[in-house]
């Protein structure tokens, strides 16, 4: 049962005669209700955690609920990079949370570690000159 959905809001009343959806995060089934993003749906079935840093493993979620962040990102019906917080849900849409990738760049004991920002490049530009 969706225990944390919004079932009387004090502007919109009350939230009756939705139809139910069912869909599908990380190959375990939840009911939505029409006219739900996939954040919401997730969120009212007690779901946070949306994917994890691509290359830290750190957990993300919902942060900015208006398509700006990106955090939300998932995986529908095989299409990556999809915002869940803009995207409604559809009946037996298939939803797979973001996983860590590894780090083809990362250098190893004996490479130079590369800039990763034009920050980095410039103070290490600067120390060449400076040094």
């Amino acid at each position: 049962m969706n225990k944390h959905r919004i079932l009387e809001h004090p502007v919109l009343g009350k939230l009756a005669n939705q139809k139910e959806m069912t869909f599908t995060f990380d190959g375990k089934k939840y009911i939505g209700y029409e006219g739900d993003t996939i954040a919401s749906a997730l969120l009212a079935n007690g779901i946070r955690k949306l994917r994890v840093h691509e290359e830290t493993g750190t957990p993300r979620g919902i942060y900015c609920n208006i398509g700006h962040c990106f955090e939300c990102r998932v995986t529908v019906d095989g299409k990556p990079g999809v915002r869940a917080c803009l995207t409604e849900i559809n009946r037996n849409m298939v939803i797979e949370s973001g996983k860590q990738h590894s780090t083809p760049f990362k250098p190893t004991d004996n490479e130079v570690d590369l800039p990763r920002t034009y920050s980095e490049f410039e103070n290490i530009y600067k120390e060449e000159k400076e040094g």
